[in-house]
């Protein structure tokens, strides 16, 4: 039987005050879940994250719609990556009907996993409690509030089934963990919280796999302790853009003059790759099993390092793009329209 690992959206607000906001629960077994719940609903919150087409045959944007969470009262919210990393607009509900828009701050797109920063922040907004997820236990009760197809503050309730590292081929990256789950994970679900049965948050979902599409017992979220080192302790650098990696026959077929190149998919508007002047592709074709976008840049290199299907290459690069910074002048070597061409933002 084959199966595939579907994407799911989900948004929390991270907060830096993290005795703030929700109250933690005592750890009193007999505790119904209906008061979990809601001591912590408030702090959830849907997200619609749109992206508009480059295909003329398309006009109408792209949107994904996920949950989060508010994790501080500045108004940081934490999410899955693959919802909102290209995103040209971010627009969060509340469940009091308030909505804000909100851009990215940091996110690590291996782990699957964003901060967001409101626009706005509304008075009196809920915090929720970051818990402590080395601690959880294989057997331990969770809850999971997300949005699935769209009907949001919806709660799902399952036990903890396994811890999951990650496995990396780069000796540099720092390996991150996925809590398993038997909890009823839908599309939609995806950045939503869970939390533990004291009403702290000990992950944010990530993804399910699936032969149908939908929960099947199989559901995963990043363990909040890898959330929090990877996007409050070192602020992960967002860079706005996605790509096909093409090598081999693929890359011969592209007339590339190296090995490999990265064959720009969607661009989010006010990103780095933006700044950059990178062009997304817009015509779509499908390989084998793959569709992707075509007629958009390929890079060739970043800050001089050349895209290659080399894993120790490969490492490199991401080593050089994880000290990005906000300040950092980001240099890009294209292909476009059959010539070379050297992007750089502006510093």
């Amino acid at each position: 039987m084959k199966y595939r690992v579907t994407g799911l959206c989900l948004v929390i607000i991270f907060g830096f005050a993290l005795n703030a906001g929700c109250q933690s629960l005592d750890a009193d077994p007999a505790v119904p879940l209906s008061e979990v719940f809601r001591n912590v609903n408030s702090s959830v919150v849907m997200i619609v994250a749109t992206h508009r087409s480059d295909n003329p045959g398309q006009p109408n944007p792209n949107a994904a719609v996920c949950a989060g969470v508010i994790i501080s009262k500045e108004g940081r919210i934490l999410t899955a990556a693959h919802s909102v990393n290209v995103a040209d607009q971010i627009v969060v509900y509340f469940l009091d009907g308030q909505v804000e828009k909100a851009g990215i701050v940091a996110s690590s797109a291996e782990a699957d996993i964003s901060l967001l920063q409101l626009e706005s922040v509304p008075d009196n907004i809920e915090v929720a409690t970051l818990g402590d997820s080395d601690k959880t236990l294989v057997g331990e009760q969770v809850l999971v509030i997300g949005a699935p197809y769209g009907i949001d503050h919806t709660l799902s309730v399952g036990h903890v089934s396994g811890r999951r590292k990650s496995k990396t081929l780069c000796h540099q990256l720092t390996p991150f963990e996925f809590i398993q789950t038997d909890a009823a994970i839908n599309q939609g679900n995806s950045g939503g919280p869970m939390f533990d049965i004291h009403g702290n948050v000990i992950g944010i979902v990530s993804r399910i796999l699936s032969s149908s599409g939908g929960s099947e017992g199989l559901g995963f979220a990043v363990s909040i302790n890898t959330a929090k080192g990877l996007l409050l302790n070192q602020k992960t650098f967002w860079i706005g853009f996605n790509g096909f990696l093409l090598y081999g026959e693929m890359a011969k077929a592209f007339n590339l003059p190296q090995d490999a190149g990265l064959l720009i998919q969607s661009v989010a508007d006010n990103s780095p790759g933006d700044d950059l002047g990178l062009r997304a592709g817009s015509i779509p074709i499908k390989s084998g099993s793959q569709t992707f976008l075509i007629g958009g840049d390929i890079v060739l290199s970043i800050q001089g390092f050349s895209i290659t299907h080399s894993v120790g290459d490969v490492c490199a690069i991401q080593d050089v793009v994880g000290g990005f910074t906000g300040e950092t002048e980001i240099v890009m070597t294209v292909l476009r329209e059959g010539k070379i061409v050297e992007l750089a933002n502006q510093k």
